[in-house]
């Protein structure tokens, strides 16, 4: 999966920055792009340390952060009227729809979303 842009989950970032090789690899030589849901649960987990807390701010640096716009937003919508999704989990995918990029997660329930393109990561 080298080399294409994608949307990258908030668990699948935070498996990264626990140091799991397999993400690593996946990613690696992508062009990764988060939802800026990904990025304040990121920043906001509860307890992070300021070393950890640099750690995490190194990781968005290299991430284009994608802010909510309308269609973003009607998209979240509609995913929440038609399925039974957290609604950061809806912003998110609706994220991914708007780029048209593919959603990398480990988050199973994102495959029972027809019409998303997900790329589902075993941990």
């Amino acid at each position: 999966m080298n080399g294409i842009n994608l949307v990258a989950d908030t668990n699948l970032l935070i498996y990264l920055l626990k140091g799991n090789k397999r993400i690593a690899e996946q990613l690696e030589g992508s062009q990764l792009f988060i939802s800026v849901i990904t990025e304040m649960e990121l920043l906001g987990m509860y307890g992070i340390n300021p070393a950890n807390l640099k750690v995490v701010k190194n990781v968005i640096s290299d991430c284009i952060i994608v802010d909510f716009n309308n269609e973003i937003k009607q998209i979240a919508i509609e995913l929440k009227q038609k399925h039974k999704i957290k609604l950061p989990d809806a912003i998110i995918a609706a994220t991914s729809t708007f780029l048209n990029f593919p959603l990398f997660t480990s988050d199973k329930y994102f495959s029972k979303i027809p019409h998303l393109d997900c790329v589902i990561i075993e941990i």
